[in-house]
């Protein structure tokens, strides 16, 4: 199963910057979830990660 991870970072989408504003079984669902809390502006970026339930890695 996919799940996908909504974070807020900086310009230079550092992963010290990261902050996570949920987890979401489909992409549009965190697209639209990210609209909707205005979370793009001109100092940050929103990055949407894909991770693999029941798989241990480094995200």
């Amino acid at each position: 199963m996919k799940l996908f991870i909504l974070y807020q970072t900086d310009n230079w989408k550092s992963k010290a910057s990261r902050v996570c504003f949920g987890i979401f079984d489909t992409r549009a669902k965190a697209i639209d979830s990210a609209k909707w809390q205005e979370l793009y502006n001109h100092n940050s970026e929103v990055v949407v990660l894909e991770v693999t339930l029941n798989l241990f890695e480094e995200v």
